[in-house]
């Protein structure tokens, strides 16, 4: 039976890794909201700041960083100045790293996520109670705008997420930057078809753009790290997570259709048992395979049959 709880005793709350580059309004947006969760008087936050790209990105960089300094209404607030641009991979890899080893778990935001009010006691929760659950290695923010029939107020999922998320220390050392299990899936139609969930979506395309570095991901080299060690990803079954970065601001290209905003009103309160929601993963997998036209869902198949 789903555990029914709005709250475990004990333990405190997850260090907070805030990712901005330049864009101040965005980062204001998300700090705002982020300031009026609960719990996050008692949450210390780390924003880690990259280094001006470009000339052009200089004066931006300095904003950003001189609000950094400026934000209050959190236990503490940490600016890590980078000298140089890491680019976002580099970044999210260096700081979940070090706020792993530091602490143990960590939450971490970009700066263009904008957190409903529940999102950090939901987070805390989810990375206590499941902390020593070997097999769940994420805790996601995110739910694609599905309509999910569920007896709890979250699921487990094969597969990760990068908008809003959480990970312990002992999850986070299987991070592969190398992608050992690339040949593996590449010479598996079957583990192929997993990866894709079930045929719905191309992650293995991503796989392959980032082998030949037409890509730098650190989130498809993170969830390759969870497929192969057959992790799960605890998600809720409506998004607590809303993404404004569809405004052509940011540096990486999205498909905005899976953008939607937040129900305030809705929170965590069931969770589930540690086992994957057959029945989510198939909801999820038909909205994503319907998100092309036919001509290419057609060759979706085709691929999966001849490859």
């Amino acid at each position: 039976m789903p555990a029914d709880t709005s709250s475990v005793s004990g333990g405190s709350s997850a260090p907070i890794a805030l990712f901005v580059y330049n864009r101040p309004e965005h980062m204001q947006r998300t700090v705002e909201a982020l300031r009026k969760n609960d719990g996050a008087k008692e949450s210390d936050l780390t924003v880690f700041s990259a280094g001006p790209g470009n000339p052009d990105a200089a004066g931006a960089v300095r904003r950003v960083r001189e609000m950094a300094r400026q934000t209050e209404g959190f236990r503490s607030v940490r600016l890590v100045e980078r000298q140089h641009n890491l680019g976002l991979a580099g970044s999210v890899i260096a700081g979940v790293t070090e706020l792993c080893e530091k602490h143990g778990r960590v939450i971490v935001v970009e700066d263009d996520l904008i957190a409903s009010p529940h999102f950090l006691a939901y987070m805390n929760e989810a990375l206590q109670r499941y902390e020593d659950s070997g097999k769940v290695m994420q805790i996601s923010g995110y739910m694609f705008p599905v309509e999910l029939s569920s007896g709890t107020d979250a699921v487990f999922l094969p597969f990760t997420t990068c908008w809003g998320w959480g990970t312990w220390k002992r999850a986070w050392r299987y991070f592969d930057p190398h992608m050992s299990a690339y040949e593996k899936i590449r010479g598996d139609r079957r583990l192929r078809y997993r990866f894709d969930l079930n045929g719905s979506y191309d992650y293995f395309d991503m796989l392959k753009s980032q082998r030949r570095g037409d890509i730098d991901s650190w989130a498809i080299r993170w969830y390759l790290s969870v497929f192969a060690m057959g992790g799960l990803t605890l998600h809720p079954v409506k998004s607590l997570i809303e993404n404004i970065g569809f405004d052509a601001s940011g540096t990486h290209c999205r498909d905005a259709s899976f953008m939607h905003g937040v129900d305030p009103e809705f929170t965590v309160r069931k969770y589930p048992e540690v086992a994957e929601s057959g029945i989510a993963t198939r909801d999820i997998a038909r909205f994503l395979a319907g998100k092309g036209d036919t001509r290419d869902r057609i060759m979706r198949t085709l691929k999966r049959w001849i490859s």
